[in-house]
């Protein structure tokens, strides 16, 4: 988050230039155009001068600016967008343009804030309060080059604790943990009262493996946010709050201090969350604190792995693998492959030093056990990799994977018997570990009557397929280095294919352990194969947030 508030001094200067009603300027003027004014009050009186219908122009787009600011407070950043149109109608300003970009920032539609920030800057003279919101933007849509361009011009022209801190944030996402650290170290110099810095410099200190640390910012952090909540209103409520004990949370839970770590999620799930990034770290915790908080379910059948009675920290700097292959379906037409694929490409993994969990024809509560036995362990994982075979679907924008046993029958527990992806995106959401998620399912909804006509393709019915993730333009901290690839294009059918292995994961299996092929090219190297294997009926499709290149089998 950190936005910051441009001034708008031009504004104010022409509102009360111009003659106008004495009650307005002396009693209203000050409630509305005073950032202290509390919301309500502030809203208050911007509707009654509005009401009064003296001013027109730019004095009227000042009147409609500072009623935006009230909604800022309120985090109703719909009606924000508003009120900063209308100010931008009666007459274009910088302001306006600013806090149009936050509120659309807020509500996670970055590629509108930054054309919002473009149009101010343009209107000149450079600010670096504009430079540093872009900035923002530009660095939760993983383009850190340019969200660290935009926060040296905004350090260029005006210095600022968030400026650095928010510099730092991007280098740490390409890796440079030192040039993070220096950055996040004179931000709280600027401003040692500042809360920010701190919680993002545990997550410098987790990196490096220094989890004492971690908790001490952690800890100072939370105690500043609650004496001292941010009086930037620009900042949302109790985002720095929740982002403090999650992250303390990830500590905690990485040192192994499991009753600390389940403390924190609860207190992050107990506070008032009213913007995405907040809601994302809340999504995290919810997971997390499932984690750590319940035994694992007992197999009903083994997976290639030996269950783990409690949550235990793993290694720091381990590289882990979750493959899955469904394919026995005993309501749905059976896959002859999933099995197949998943065993080839667990052993490519296993060759390339990968440890592998391995669940095969897994019903629902093995699926669950094998998941969540992962999400458990890689917690100190520097690398995890899914990988899942099968048929899969979604259901009202959330993409589920499907046991063998589940029955797919409309009504509200359906899903429950199904595996929630975003559930697995959430519990592997962290800036400290890069993650690879490959799904060779089905891009089909469950719920037309085809249910029972799947044939030999992963297809549950030919309706409309599994919807992109939103997970990755949330706000959510899974930006930091995630990959997301499917095995076929939005609204098609992944084959499950002639031979032993669907034509994804024969190619996949065939490159990813490729040693010195980056992931991406791999996963181009990849896409080539299987339009080419399958004559243009199936192009695989992947989303990256990935920082820098990545290599899974060592160059």
């Amino acid at each position: 988050m950190h936005r910051l508030l441009v001034a708008p001094a031009l504004l104010v200067a022409a509102l009360w230039s111009a003659p106008c009603l004495a009650q307005a300027r002396n009693q209203l003027g000050p409630l509305c155009t005073t950032s202290t004014t509390p919301a309500d009050q502030m809203i208050d009186a911007c509707n009654k001068i509005i009401a009064l219908k003296v001013f027109q122009g730019e004095q009227l787009a000042g009147i409609y600016f500072w009623r935006s600011v009230g909604w800022t407070k309120k985090a109703d950043y719909s009606k924000v967008i508003a009120d900063a149109t209308e100010s931008l109608r009666l007459f274009p300003n910088q302001a306006a343009y600013n806090q149009r970009g936050a509120a659309y920032y807020n509500k996670g539609e970055y590629d509108i804030a930054i054309a919002d920030y473009d149009d101010a800057l343009k209107l000149g003279p450079p600010n670096s309060t504009i430079h540093h919101n872009r900035g923002n933007a530009w660095r939760v849509k993983g383009d850190y080059a340019k969200a660290i361009a935009d926060y040296d011009d905004s350090i260029k022209i005006s210095p600022s604790a968030l400026s650095f801190q928010n510099r730092g944030i991007s280098k740490q996402a390409l890796g440079d943990l030192d040039g993070a650290l220096a950055d996040i170290n004179q931000a709280i110099r600027l401003d040692p009262m500042l809360a920010q810095p701190l919680v993002h410099r545990t997550t410098i200190w987790r990196a490096k493996g220094d989890f004492d640390r971690a908790i001490a910012d952690g800890t100072e952090a939370i105690r500043l946010a609650t004496d001292k909540p941010p009086v930037n209103f620009m900042t949302p409520p109790n985002s720095v709050l929740i982002t403090a004990y999650t992250f303390r949370g990830l500590a905690y839970e990485a040192k192994g201090d499991f009753e600390h770590a389940k403390a924190d999620y609860r207190t992050a799930l107990s506070v008032t969350a009213s913007d995405a990034g907040s809601k994302a770290n809340q999504a995290s915790a919810k997971v997390r604190l499932s984690l750590v908080s319940e035994p694992p379910a007992p197999a009903q059948q083994k997976a290639t792995t030996a269950p783990s009675p409690a949550p235990t920290a793993t290694s720091r700097g381990k590289r882990m693998a979750l493959i899955i292959g469904n394919g026995a379906y005993s309501h749905v037409k059976a896959l002859p492959n999933p099995a197949n694929d998943a065993r080839a490409l667990a052993k490519s993994l296993r060759d390339i030093g990968f440890t592998v969990s391995e669940g095969i024809d897994l019903d629902r509560t093995a699926m669950q056990k094998i998941t969540r036995d992962f999400l458990r362990d890689a917690a100190r994982a520097q690398v995890a990799v899914v990988y899942y075979a099968g048929h899969g679907v979604q259901v009202d924008g959330r993409n589920y994977l499907i046991p063998v046993d589940v029955e797919l029958k409309a009504g509200s527990s359906m899903t429950e018997a199904m595996i929630d992806m975003d559930t697995i995106m959430a519990g592997l959401d962290d800036q400290v570990r890069t993650n690879i998620l490959i799904f060779d399912a089905c891009r089909n909804n469950p719920m037309a009557p085809q249910v029972a006509a799947a044939g030999t393709n992963r297809a549950i019915e030919g309706a409309s397929g599994l919807a992109a993730p939103t997970s990755l333009g949330a706000g959510a901290t899974l930006g930091a280095g995630t990959l997301i690839a499917f095995a076929t294009a939005p609204g098609q059918v992944a084959l499950d294919g002639e031979g032993a292995n669907s034509p994804f994961s024969a190619a996949l299996s065939h490159h990813i352990g490729t040693r010195g092929l980056e992931v991406q090219q791999m996963l181009t190297r990849v896409r080539a194969e299987v339009v080419s294997s399958t004559k243009n009926k199936q192009v695989p499709w992947s989303n990256s947030s990935l920082l820098g290149e990545v290599y899974l089998a060592e160059r």
